[in-house]
Protein backbone atom coordinates (compact mmCIF):
# COMPACT_ATOMS: atom_id res chain seq x y z
CA UNK A 1 0.00 0.00 0.00
CA UNK A 2 1.16 3.15 -0.93
CA UNK A 3 0.82 6.69 0.89
CA UNK A 4 0.45 10.22 -0.37
CA UNK A 5 2.33 11.81 3.18
CA UNK A 6 4.45 9.20 6.10
CA UNK A 7 6.16 11.15 8.77
CA UNK A 8 9.58 9.49 10.74
CA UNK A 9 11.66 9.75 13.41
CA UNK A 10 15.54 8.84 13.54
CA UNK A 11 17.56 8.57 16.90
CA UNK A 12 20.68 9.96 17.72
CA UNK A 13 23.97 7.63 17.59
CA UNK A 14 27.29 8.14 19.08
CA UNK A 15 30.20 6.40 16.49
CA UNK A 16 33.65 4.83 17.35
CA UNK A 17 33.18 3.41 20.81
CA UNK A 18 36.66 4.32 21.87
CA UNK A 19 38.95 2.65 19.77
CA UNK A 20 36.52 1.87 16.80
CA UNK A 21 37.46 4.84 14.65
CA UNK A 22 34.79 4.27 11.64
CA UNK A 23 33.71 0.85 12.40
CA UNK A 24 31.58 0.85 15.65
CA UNK A 25 28.55 2.60 16.51
CA UNK A 26 25.47 2.56 18.63
CA UNK A 27 21.98 4.29 18.94
CA UNK A 28 20.29 6.16 21.80
CA UNK A 29 17.14 6.38 23.46
CA UNK A 30 15.55 9.77 23.62
CA UNK A 31 17.18 12.06 21.22
CA UNK A 32 16.34 12.01 17.64
CA UNK A 33 15.33 14.07 14.22
CA UNK A 34 11.67 13.73 12.58
CA UNK A 35 10.56 14.25 9.10
CA UNK A 36 7.17 14.66 7.28
CA UNK A 37 7.62 13.74 3.72
CA UNK A 38 4.74 14.23 0.83
CA UNK A 39 4.68 13.44 -2.86
CA UNK A 40 4.25 16.68 -5.17
CA UNK A 41 3.52 16.93 -8.93
CA UNK A 42 6.82 18.46 -9.46
CA UNK A 43 10.21 16.81 -9.76
CA UNK A 44 11.85 18.80 -7.40
CA UNK A 45 12.49 18.54 -4.05
CA UNK A 46 11.59 20.87 -1.77
CA UNK A 47 11.70 22.14 1.79
CA UNK A 48 8.65 23.47 3.23
CA UNK A 49 9.87 23.49 6.66
CA UNK A 50 13.19 23.25 8.46
CA UNK A 51 13.23 23.59 12.66
CA UNK A 52 15.80 23.62 14.92
CA UNK A 53 19.12 24.18 13.29
CA UNK A 54 19.28 28.15 13.81
CA UNK A 55 19.16 28.50 9.88
CA UNK A 56 22.52 27.07 9.50
CA UNK A 57 21.36 23.99 7.07
CA UNK A 58 21.06 24.40 3.05
CA UNK A 59 17.48 24.70 2.34
CA UNK A 60 19.30 23.87 -1.41
CA UNK A 61 18.30 19.92 -1.88
CA UNK A 62 21.56 19.57 -3.60
CA UNK A 63 23.61 20.18 -0.17
CA UNK A 64 20.80 19.45 2.30
CA UNK A 65 21.71 15.82 3.17
CA UNK A 66 18.07 14.76 3.62
CA UNK A 67 17.10 15.88 0.66
CA UNK A 68 20.43 13.97 -1.43
CA UNK A 69 19.26 10.66 0.23
CA UNK A 70 15.38 10.72 -0.80
CA UNK A 71 17.29 11.95 -4.41
CA UNK A 72 18.67 8.93 -4.04
CA UNK A 73 15.97 6.27 -3.44
CA UNK A 74 13.53 8.26 -6.09
CA UNK A 75 15.90 7.77 -8.74
CA UNK A 76 16.35 4.35 -7.73
CA UNK A 77 13.05 2.98 -7.94
CA UNK A 78 12.27 5.64 -11.16
CA UNK A 79 10.23 7.91 -9.14
CA UNK A 80 9.39 10.96 -11.52
CA UNK A 81 7.38 13.14 -8.71
CA UNK A 82 9.64 14.69 -6.23
CA UNK A 83 8.58 16.01 -2.54
CA UNK A 84 8.09 18.87 0.14
CA UNK A 85 10.25 17.54 3.16
CA UNK A 86 9.52 19.40 6.33
CA UNK A 87 12.83 18.56 8.80
CA UNK A 88 12.58 18.89 12.66
CA UNK A 89 16.05 18.48 13.90
CA UNK A 90 16.35 17.40 17.34
CA UNK A 91 20.02 16.44 17.36
CA UNK A 92 22.49 19.50 17.65
CA UNK A 93 24.91 20.02 14.82
CA UNK A 94 28.47 19.22 14.80
CA UNK A 95 28.14 17.46 18.19
CA UNK A 96 29.22 13.71 17.91
CA UNK A 97 25.42 12.61 18.11
CA UNK A 98 24.92 11.49 14.75
CA UNK A 99 22.67 14.77 13.28
CA UNK A 100 23.91 13.94 9.96
CA UNK A 101 22.99 10.55 10.09
CA UNK A 102 19.72 11.16 11.09
CA UNK A 103 18.84 13.50 8.41
CA UNK A 104 19.37 11.11 5.68
CA UNK A 105 18.26 8.21 7.61
CA UNK A 106 14.82 9.98 8.51
CA UNK A 107 14.02 11.22 4.82
CA UNK A 108 14.96 7.70 3.57
CA UNK A 109 12.71 6.06 5.97
CA UNK A 110 10.05 8.40 5.71
CA UNK A 111 10.25 7.96 1.62
CA UNK A 112 9.87 4.05 1.55
CA UNK A 113 6.84 4.21 3.86
CA UNK A 114 5.44 6.52 0.87
CA UNK A 115 6.85 4.21 -1.78
CA UNK A 116 4.86 1.54 0.20
CA UNK A 117 8.13 -0.14 1.92
CA UNK A 118 9.83 -2.00 -1.05
CA UNK A 119 12.60 -2.58 0.74
CA UNK A 120 13.94 -3.67 4.18
CA UNK A 121 15.71 -1.05 6.57
CA UNK A 122 18.72 -3.15 5.99
CA UNK A 123 18.51 -2.67 2.22
CA UNK A 124 17.99 1.49 2.73
CA UNK A 125 21.12 1.64 3.33
CA UNK A 126 23.03 2.68 0.20
CA UNK A 127 20.51 5.65 0.05
CA UNK A 128 21.44 6.84 3.40
CA UNK A 129 24.70 6.86 2.80
CA UNK A 130 24.92 8.85 -0.17
CA UNK A 131 23.21 11.98 1.69
CA UNK A 132 26.14 11.40 4.92
CA UNK A 133 28.61 11.20 2.29
CA UNK A 134 28.16 15.13 2.05
CA UNK A 135 29.59 15.92 5.00
CA UNK A 136 31.29 12.51 6.67
CA UNK A 137 32.46 10.31 3.73
CA UNK A 138 31.31 6.85 3.03
CA UNK A 139 31.26 5.25 5.94
CA UNK A 140 27.91 3.74 8.20
CA UNK A 141 29.27 4.00 11.75
CA UNK A 142 26.59 6.36 12.31
CA UNK A 143 23.88 5.36 9.61
CA UNK A 144 23.82 1.84 10.00
CA UNK A 145 22.96 2.33 14.03
CA UNK A 146 20.32 4.86 13.30
CA UNK A 147 18.74 2.71 10.73
CA UNK A 148 18.76 -0.31 12.40
CA UNK A 149 18.98 0.58 16.33
CA UNK A 150 21.37 -2.12 18.79
CA UNK A 151 25.61 -1.46 18.73
CA UNK A 152 26.49 -2.33 15.17
CA UNK A 153 29.98 -3.27 13.69
CA UNK A 154 30.41 -1.53 10.31
CA UNK A 155 33.06 -3.68 8.61
CA UNK A 156 32.10 -1.58 5.32
CA UNK A 157 29.90 0.28 3.51
CA UNK A 158 28.05 -2.56 2.01
CA UNK A 159 24.42 -4.63 3.61
CA UNK A 160 26.53 -7.42 4.05
CA UNK A 161 29.16 -5.60 6.33
CA UNK A 162 26.52 -4.38 8.89
CA UNK A 163 26.73 -6.85 12.16
CA UNK A 164 24.50 -6.62 15.20
CA UNK A 165 26.35 -6.93 18.26
CA UNK A 166 25.15 -8.12 21.72
CA UNK A 167 24.15 -5.14 24.20
CA UNK A 168 24.98 -6.18 28.14
CA UNK A 169 22.51 -6.43 30.39
CA UNK A 170 22.39 -2.81 32.42
CA UNK A 171 24.64 -1.07 29.78
CA UNK A 172 23.64 2.43 30.74
CA UNK A 173 25.30 5.57 29.10
CA UNK A 174 25.51 9.19 30.25
CA UNK A 175 25.86 11.92 27.94
CA UNK A 176 27.11 15.72 27.96
CA UNK A 177 27.33 17.57 25.21
CA UNK A 178 28.75 20.96 25.70
CA UNK A 179 28.20 23.74 23.78
CA UNK A 180 31.26 23.69 21.64
CA UNK A 181 30.90 22.92 17.86
CA UNK A 182 33.07 20.05 16.69
CA UNK A 183 32.83 19.68 12.68
CA UNK A 184 33.60 16.59 11.51
CA UNK A 185 36.08 17.53 8.63
CA UNK A 186 37.89 19.47 11.25
CA UNK A 187 38.07 16.54 13.93
CA UNK A 188 39.49 14.45 11.00
CA UNK A 189 41.79 17.15 9.66
CA UNK A 190 43.79 16.49 12.99
CA UNK A 191 43.96 13.07 12.96
CA UNK A 192 47.52 11.58 12.41
CA UNK A 193 48.38 10.41 9.06
CA UNK A 194 50.90 7.63 10.12
CA UNK A 195 50.78 5.05 12.92
CA UNK A 196 53.59 2.77 14.03
CA UNK A 197 53.27 -0.50 13.30
CA UNK A 198 53.03 -1.56 17.27
CA UNK A 199 50.61 1.16 17.69
CA UNK A 200 48.27 -0.79 14.91
CA UNK A 201 49.02 -3.64 16.55
CA UNK A 202 47.95 -2.14 19.66
CA UNK A 203 44.64 -0.71 18.08
CA UNK A 204 43.52 -4.25 16.18
CA UNK A 205 43.95 -5.71 20.09
CA UNK A 206 41.52 -3.33 21.72
CA UNK A 207 39.24 -3.65 18.86
CA UNK A 208 39.08 -7.19 19.43
CA UNK A 209 39.21 -7.27 23.38
CA UNK A 210 35.87 -4.60 23.18
CA UNK A 211 33.72 -7.10 20.67
CA UNK A 212 35.13 -9.86 23.08
CA UNK A 213 33.64 -7.75 26.35
CA UNK A 214 30.33 -6.94 24.33
CA UNK A 215 29.89 -11.06 23.98
CA UNK A 216 30.51 -11.85 27.72
CA UNK A 217 28.49 -8.71 28.89
CA UNK A 218 32.01 -7.45 31.19
CA UNK A 219 31.12 -3.92 31.68
CA UNK A 220 34.73 -3.82 33.43
CA UNK A 221 36.64 -4.92 30.61
CA UNK A 222 34.47 -3.05 28.22
CA UNK A 223 35.45 0.48 29.60
CA UNK A 224 39.16 -0.48 29.54
CA UNK A 225 39.21 -1.38 26.22
CA UNK A 226 36.71 1.82 24.89
CA UNK A 227 39.67 3.64 27.15
CA UNK A 228 42.67 2.02 25.54
CA UNK A 229 42.55 4.39 22.21
CA UNK A 230 46.45 5.87 21.24
CA UNK A 231 45.18 7.19 17.97
CA UNK A 232 42.65 9.03 17.71
CA UNK A 233 40.91 10.14 20.78
CA UNK A 234 44.45 11.04 22.01
CA UNK A 235 44.32 13.71 18.65
CA UNK A 236 40.92 15.06 19.50
CA UNK A 237 41.16 15.52 22.84
CA UNK A 238 42.68 19.47 22.22
CA UNK A 239 39.26 20.03 20.63
CA UNK A 240 37.05 19.41 23.78
CA UNK A 241 37.76 21.30 26.36
CA UNK A 242 37.41 20.12 29.95
CA UNK A 243 37.90 16.65 28.85
CA UNK A 244 40.27 15.16 31.66
CA UNK A 245 38.27 16.90 34.28
CA UNK A 246 35.28 15.51 33.11
CA UNK A 247 36.23 11.61 32.39
CA UNK A 248 37.49 12.22 36.30
CA UNK A 249 34.18 13.48 37.67
CA UNK A 250 32.33 10.90 35.83
CA UNK A 251 34.65 7.68 37.49
CA UNK A 252 33.77 9.23 40.59
CA UNK A 253 30.74 8.94 40.02
CA UNK A 254 30.93 4.91 39.04
CA UNK A 255 30.80 5.26 35.31
CA UNK A 256 33.20 2.38 33.85
CA UNK A 257 34.23 4.61 31.07
CA UNK A 258 34.31 7.56 29.41
CA UNK A 259 35.02 7.78 25.33
CA UNK A 260 34.13 10.69 22.74
CA UNK A 261 30.93 10.34 20.51
CA UNK A 262 32.49 10.08 16.94
CA UNK A 263 34.30 13.72 16.40
CA UNK A 264 32.90 15.35 19.34
CA UNK A 265 32.54 16.98 21.62
CA UNK A 266 30.02 14.60 23.45
CA UNK A 267 31.60 12.55 26.15
CA UNK A 268 29.93 9.34 26.61
CA UNK A 269 30.53 7.21 30.00
CA UNK A 270 29.88 3.36 30.53
CA UNK A 271 27.20 2.81 33.48
CA UNK A 272 26.35 -0.40 34.98
CA UNK A 273 22.64 1.53 36.44
CA UNK A 274 20.41 4.03 35.39
CA UNK A 275 20.83 5.35 38.90
CA UNK A 276 24.62 5.50 38.20
CA UNK A 277 24.03 7.12 34.90
CA UNK A 278 22.06 10.18 36.40
CA UNK A 279 24.56 10.53 38.72
CA UNK A 280 27.63 10.66 36.07
CA UNK A 281 25.48 12.90 33.55
CA UNK A 282 24.91 15.55 36.78
CA UNK A 283 28.93 15.03 37.59
CA UNK A 284 30.06 15.61 33.97
CA UNK A 285 27.39 18.72 33.68
CA UNK A 286 28.93 19.92 37.10
CA UNK A 287 32.70 20.50 35.46
CA UNK A 288 31.13 22.49 32.53
CA UNK A 289 29.28 24.55 34.85
CA UNK A 290 31.72 25.33 36.57
CA UNK A 291 34.44 26.55 33.64
CA UNK A 292 31.23 28.70 32.56
CA UNK A 293 30.11 26.40 29.56
CA UNK A 294 26.71 25.40 29.26
CA UNK A 295 25.73 21.89 27.32
CA UNK A 296 23.14 19.44 27.69
CA UNK A 297 23.69 16.43 29.80
CA UNK A 298 21.38 13.21 29.65
CA UNK A 299 21.05 9.62 31.03
CA UNK A 300 20.13 6.66 28.64
CA UNK A 301 20.18 3.56 27.29
CA UNK A 302 20.75 1.93 23.66
CA UNK A 303 18.08 2.36 21.28
CA UNK A 304 17.35 -1.26 20.07
CA UNK A 305 15.21 -0.59 17.30
CA UNK A 306 16.39 2.36 15.38
CA UNK A 307 14.40 4.66 13.30
CA UNK A 308 10.48 4.18 12.78
CA UNK A 309 7.56 5.14 10.75
CA UNK A 310 5.64 7.56 13.40
CA UNK A 311 2.25 8.09 11.12
CA UNK A 312 1.58 7.56 7.13
CA UNK A 313 -1.73 8.69 5.60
Amino acid sequence: MAFSRAEAFAPATVANLGVGFDIMGLALQGMGDRAIVEFRGAPEIVFSDIRGDGGKLPRDPALNIAAVSARALLEHVGESRGLTIQLFKGLPLSSGLGSSAASAVVSVVALNKLLGEPFTRRQLLPFCLEGEALVSGYHADNVAPCLLGGIILVAGTTVEAIQPLPIPDEFHLALLTPDVPVPTDSARKILPRHVTLQTMIHQTGAVAKLVDALHRRDLAALGAAMESDRVVEPARACLMPMHKEARAAARQAGAAAVFIGGAGPTLCAICDSAQVAEATARAMQAVYQAANISGISQATCVDQCGAVVLKAD
